[in-house]
């Protein structure tokens, strides 16, 4: 079999691919984006004509991805943690309708929030939702589960939760590829009320989750990616969930001296749960995330069996699990065998020089400090970093789309002015509906909606508004004589200022784009050009 050194991310890019995938859909963001990207840019994913377009956002992916499973086919969906709350509906509902092709959701989460706003744990969905998931615990059993997924959505009969965090889905290792599968032939489900969730049917389909749980409950005690591992020290048994399997080896190369339960694919397996509390004194949980298991553990033993991890204090209660802590957990010192070089001071993100949201916010700023009590709603993207200095220009920044509700009730509690910045991915994303809310009561806030042409915060992917922001405006409502385009630039500086100043005067609701392509795609494009 071919082998391939690979992100976690290529890997069930590719194992997906290899799986008999028929169609990707996501919306870029950090941990997840190049699983997509690696799709994109695979020349066997395009022979096999493989749909690999972004989606608007996380909901559009989740539906359009549903119906290509309704159809037959194997889609993969992929977004970072913060995604499953925006696909949330979608997802929690086709866990009840079930699927026909196999349907893999993929959720990469950011233990540590090195690119995010929270810490959330996908396992809560999954297990909310009542459906199978997967987690890996390296890049091989990445691939392999992105592989073998599709069949065991099929034969299960519901979506899978698929797992990863930002350690994993950014290292590399050599993957084993297997024989890659022919795509499903279309097909529609043999029950046609199966995806009809009124009130009777849902009922019904409610009633058939329940009824699956103990096959989901007997797959994962048959399944190769648990396992039982003995050890000849009872005093402590292990449960390592997904990567934390790998840091716990790599204090014990030469294998650990307690049982060991290595846990990758849920419901958790209650059998060798109970096999091991039985063995062992008391357990330590690892996990990386929320303390899922450990709190899971304590509803199945409430008789006071001694369950130590993250809520006790053994292993941080923030943050990613690393080695060290780890390492800490038992007693042990993992030392460094590197040191960083005094020289080497962290430096704080920034925007790009010449980037067109540093020439908005400069002009942005000095028309706001006019006015007393002016405030800047903000939004997820490049942007966002006109929280720091030197502009210090943002009072929020919530969640994708928070900026033109956000600064709607604030000019509805009386706050004035109210600005909104929000980018032209973001705004198509989950903002356009803000907007029409804003335009049905004709708030009076000023939306600036910075259009760099791209997603330029996770890499310069397709933006979905580039070229119809405008168009879009106007046909939600707003009055085109308040939605006014500048070009961000240093000698339009006093042409700018003018109409941020006109537009936060207007006693309505007005809209200024300010247009100008992301210098880094730019600079690519040119790059490719001179080739």
């Amino acid at each position: 079999m071919q082998k391939e050194l690979l992100l976690a991310d290529e890997a069930i890019a590719q194992g997906a691919i290899d799986g008999g995938l028929s169609g990707v859909y996501a919306y870029p963001g950090t941990p997840s984006t190049e699983i997509t990207e690696y799709i994109q840019g695979s020349k066997q994913a395009a022979e096999k004509n493989i749909h690999s377009r972004w989606s608007t956002n996380e909901k559009t992916a989740m539906e359009a991805a549903l119906g290509m499973s309704y159809a037959g086919k194997r889609a993969l969906v992929c977004m970072k943690h913060v995604g499953m709350n925006v696909c949330a509906d979608a997802f929690v509902n086709s866990s009840i309708t079930g699927i026909n092709g196999g349907l893999l959701v993929l959720a990469a989460d950011d233990p540590s929030m090195h690119s995010s706003q929270n810490e959330q744990d996908s396992r809560f969905y999954g297990d909310f939702a009542m459906i199978p998931m997967l987690e890996p615990s390296n890049q091989q059993e990445a691939y392999d589960m992105a592989y073998s997924g599709f069949e065991l959505s099929e034969k299960l009969g519901y979506p899978v939760l698929f797992r990863v965090v930002t350690r994993l889905a950014h290292s590399r290792s050599g993957v084993e590829r297997k024989t890659t599968k022919n795509q499903n032939g279309n097909s529609t489900p043999s029950d046609p009320r199966q995806f009809i969730l009124l009130p009777a049917i849902a009922r019904q389909r409610y009633q058939t989750l329940l009824n699956s749980q103990a096959a989901f409950v007997e797959a994962s005690e048959n399944s190769e990616f648990n396992k039982f591992i003995d050890g000849k020290n009872k005093k402590l048994g292990v449960i390592a969930c997904g990567i934390a399997y790998n840091y716990l080896m790599e204090q014990f190369p030469e294998g650990c001296e307690y049982p060991v339960l290595k846990v990758s694919q849920y419901p958790l397996p209650r059998k060798m749960v109970e096999k091991l509390a039985d063995e062992c004194d008391e357990l330590l949980v690892m996990e990386d995330g929320y303390p899922f298991v450990e709190q899971s553990l304590k509803g199945f033993f409430a008789n006071g069996k001694n369950i130590k991890g993250r809520l006790d204090g053994t292993l941080p209660r923030t943050g990613e699990l690393t080695p060290d802590c780890v390492a800490t957990a038992f007693g042990k010192k993992n030392e460094s065998t590197y040191s960083t070089p005094s020289l080497v001071k962290m430096r704080p993100p920034q925007m790009c020089q010449g980037c067109g949201h540093r020439d908005m916010y400069e002009a942005l700023n000095c028309v706001v400090a006019e006015y007393k009590g002016g405030k800047v709603f903000s939004d997820i993207g490049c942007y966002t970093l006109g929280a720091l200095p030197p502009f210090r220009a943002i009072n929020s920044c919530v969640d994708m789309g928070a900026s033109i509700t956000m600064a709607k009730g604030a000019s509805d509690a009386g706050l004035f002015p109210a600005v909104a910045v929000i980018g032209d991915s973001t705004f198509t994303h989950s903002g356009m509906t803000g907007l029409l809310d804003a335009v049905n009561e004709n708030a009076n806030i000023t939306v600036i909606i910075s259009d760099n042409e791209t997603t330029a915060m996770t890499g310069g992917q397709d933006s979905a508004g580039t070229g119809k922001l405008e168009n879009i405006c106007r046909g939600l409502g707003v009055d085109p004589a308040h939605i006014r385009v500048v070009v961000p630039l240093k000698k339009n500086f006093d042409e700018m200022t003018q109409v941020i100043r006109e537009e936060i005067e207007y006693k309505g609701l007005s809209v200024i784009i300010p247009r100008r392509e992301c210098i880094q795609t730019l600079s690519r494009k040119k790059k490719t050009a001179s080739k």
